[in-house]
C-alpha cells in the first residue's frame, strides 16, 4: 500500500476495516488524464464505470485490497475518500439576521 497517494480520511477508515475483501469504501480515483487499455482494464475489473481516457476523476466503492492495489499503480495520482453529504437546513441565523 502506498501511503503516500491516500488521503488522512482514507487511511483511517482503511485502519477500521475488519474484512479487506468487502467493498465498502467509496473513493474519488484520480489518475493521469491519458490512460492506456490496461489501466482502463484495471479500473473495469474492479467495478469503476464510465471509463474512458480523456477523464481523470472517477468515483467507487472499493474494498480494502483494490485500494491497496490502485494506490501502487502508477498512473494512480491519489485516492481521496468520499464522505456521505448531509443536508443542511434551509434556515440559518448569524448574528441577529436570519437568513
Amino acid at each position: 500500500m502506498n501511503y503516500q497517494k491516500l488521503d488522512a480520511a482514507l487511511a483511517t477508515a482503511l485502519n477500521d476495516v475488519q474484512d479487506p475483501e468487502e467493498t465498502s469504501l467509496g473513493v474519488f480515483i484520480h489518475t493521469e488524464p491519458i490512460l492506456d487499455s490496461a489501466a482502463i482494464a484495471v479500473l473495469e475489473s474492479l467495478g469503476v464505470n464510465d471509463v474512458t481516457s480523456g477523464k481523470d476523476i472517477f468515483t467507487a466503492t472499493l474494498s480494502a485490497n483494490a485500494i491497496s492495489q490502485l494506490s501502487e499503480e502508477s498512473w494512480v495520482k491519489y485516492l481521496k475518500r468520499s464522505q456521505q453529504l448531509r443536508l443542511v437546513s434551509a434556515r440559518k441565523s448569524f448574528g441577529s439576521f436570519n437568513v
